[in-house]
């Protein structure tokens, strides 16, 4: 197991990283960012599964990264054509 993975578990199993650590508990809570907040921790812990690795901690460089945000690009023009059909 990376570093990184290790850490994070230590962080969710200790409670060290939370949604409320971010210093503005006295705000009222979005439902909508806190919904998407969680979607991203779910996303982040499949992709930490599945590539064994963080987002921050991977190897892959600038061009990689460039392709993958071409390809998500590409899909979602392709989802945004899909519902223009769906009179």
């Amino acid at each position: 197991m990376s570093d990184s993975i290790k850490k994070y578990n230590e962080m969710i199993e200790s409670g060290e990283w939370t949604a409320d650590s971010t210093g503005y508990n006295h705000l009222p809570k979005d439902p909508i960012v806190e919904d998407v907040i969680n979607k991203y921790k779910v996303r982040s812990r499949d992709g930490i599964t599945k590539y064994g690795t963080t987002l921050y901690d991977s190897p892959d460089g600038f061009y990689k990264f460039l392709n993958h945000l071409q390809e998500e690009l590409m899909d979602a023009t392709l989802y945004i054509e899909k519902l223009k059909r769906q009179k």
